[in-house]
């Protein structure tokens, strides 16, 4: 595509101390700042006439035509936080730095690029958090316009930019006294380019027994259902909050997916007959109303507490690969860096063989090739790679394992705790035969996920290979096999695993792998 240019207001933003907050409670400040984004930023950019260019991390670049426009969005996004935030201790607060600059920029493949866009994160960096930072060619534009208090901070010399920039700055305390924004009763879901790809809601699952205290049983699956799949990488899970809100109502998928911003809704039911219990669950499009997967499972009621766990560990690991499939399958004139990611993971579960590594490989350098920071491409790659290895399928190891620790390093140095970056890790050391080191890695992608299924079968055949007989190693291989109906078509069969734990004790040298 050929470059252009034209003159754009860019608004730049972070959330300033985002580190902390990861460090102080992962997921709560993940999941919280994706809220934020669904449910404020994304439709107030839209409401504005802007176009949201990228997100990426905690930070975000939008452009607009109207530079009015951009600072009165701004604005009403910054004032809104405060609401939003009113209810949370301080330091767990989100809090946003906006920068604004009008300039001339350079288009290409819907990127935009150049000093305007550089200035733009510049003063972004010099904004309060929770305040507004702009240039003076903004500052000229909209001063007779907006009734904003901006202060002048006189010129600062910025990072990269070779002559001083004129600051002018709207302060947290300005910004509180304005009045509040309107806002939707609910997220304004709209336009469909705001869906999140794997968003979902698990709606409250339906008691259909007569005892009235099996609800408790009911809404168990559906509040541990919403965890397990808000463990799963890029997955949008609607909190169980809003979603008990929908709990006794007459259901209209259509219109849950509206609401709620979602491409797909889950919903079930339980019934106990005696000392069986029987759960159903079906995955619905929530654009078409179609139904995608169900299935159903039975239980013994003995043990309740063990049975809802085990239901919802398997419909998660399934839905997981369900979900991935169909995203994977969704036609696009022009992928991003999540649909080649996303079409990686889909690929990766065929049947093991030279030509699925070559495919995968090729689909996560293309994801690397439009954002080469992006962690979860870089993990991929990296576990692949390694993977293609001990698999014995790989015509250039060193140089694989020598790019797959690259790779991990990179990753590792930007999210030091995901999980797929420690899967990754666990991948470089098993094909290095670093045994007990990989250990530790797969055990915290379980203590991030204990649904993680490849993670429970590893952990236990790196340990054989260790030496460590503390345990029953080929028993807990075994047991790691069992969640074949997950559909994870690399876990190894039961059979194999329990032979290939007792070949391991026997002092052999065999190592369970991926496939095959």
């Amino acid at each position: 595509m050929t470059a252009t240019r034209r003159l754009a207001a860019i608004l730049a933003a972070d959330v300033a101390g985002y580190s902390r907050l990861m460090e102080a409670d992962e997921e709560s400040t993940h999941e919280r700042l994706r809220a934020h984004r669904r449910e404020l930023v994304d439709p107030k950019i839209g409401e504005h006439s802007g176009r949201i260019v990228k997100n990426a991390g905690d930070g975000m670049l939008a452009e607009f035509a109207s530079v009015v426009d951009a600072v009165r969005c701004a604005a009403e996004l910054q004032r809104a936080m405060i609401d939003r935030g009113a209810t949370l201790p301080e330091d767990r607060r989100i809090r946003f730095r906006v920068g604004i600059n009008l300039g001339d920029v350079i288009v290409e493949d819907d990127d935009i690029f150049g000093d305007g866009v550089n200035v733009a994160a510049r003063l972004e960096a010099l904004a309060e958090p929770g305040g507004i930072c702009i240039s003076r060619m903004v500052r000229d534009q909209v001063r007779d316009k907006l009734a904003y208090a901006f202060e002048d901070l006189g010129e600062q010399s910025v990072k990269n930019i070779a002559r001083p920039v004129r600051v002018y700055a709207l302060r947290p305390e300005a910004i509180a006294e304005l009045p509040a924004p309107n806002m939707p009763a609910s997220p304004p879901i709209s336009q469909p380019a705001f869906v999140p790809r794997m968003s979902i809601v698990v709606l409250p699952f339906t008691n259909l027994g007569n005892d009235p205290e099996q609800q408790y049983f009911a809404d168990g699956i559906t509040e541990d259902l919403t965890t397990d799949l808000s463990r799963i990488a890029d997955m949008f899970v609607i909190s169980r909050n809003t979603a008990f809100t929908y709990q006794g109502k007459r259901i209209d998928t259509k219109e849950i997916g509206r609401e709620l911003g979602v491409r797909y809704v889950l919903e079930g039911s339980v019934r106990r007959s005696g000392n069986q219990v029987r759960v159903n669950a079906q995955l619905i499009d929530a654009e078409t109303d179609a139904h995608l997967w169900a299935e159903r499972f039975d239980g013994d009621t003995a043990d309740l507490f063990a049975v809802q766990s085990k239901v919802t560990s398997w419909i998660a690991n399934a839905l997981n690969l369900e979900l991935i499939n169909v995203e994977a399958a969704r036609p696009t004139e022009r992928p991003d860096v999540l649909d080649y990611i996303l079409r990686a993971r889909a690929a990766w579960n065929r049947p093991n063989s030279r030509e699925r590594h070559g495919e995968v490989i090729s689909l996560y350098e293309q994801a690397l090739a439009l954002d080469p920071r992006s962690v979860e491409a870089q993990a991929g790659l990296a576990a692949n790679l390694a993977g293609r290895v001990t698999d014995n399928l790989s015509d250039t190891p060193a140089a694989d394992i020598e790019r797959a620790e690259t790779l991990v390093r990179q990753a590792g140095a930007s999210a030091p705790r995901n999980p797929n970056v420690r899967w990754a890790r666990g991948q470089v050391l098993r094909a290095q035969r670093r045994f007990a080191e990989a250990i530790p890695e797969y055990e915290a992608v379980l203590a991030a996920n204990r649904n993680a299924a490849r993670s429970l079968l590893y952990r236990p055949m790196q340990a054989l290979h260790r030496g460590d007989r503390g345990d029953d190693p080929a028993a807990r291989a075994r047991d790691a096999a069992q969640p074949s109906r997950t559909q994870d078509r690399h876990l190894v069969p039961t059979g194999r695993a329990g032979a290939s734990a007792a070949i391991a004790l026997r002092g052999g040298d065999c190592l369970v792998r991926e496939g095959a």
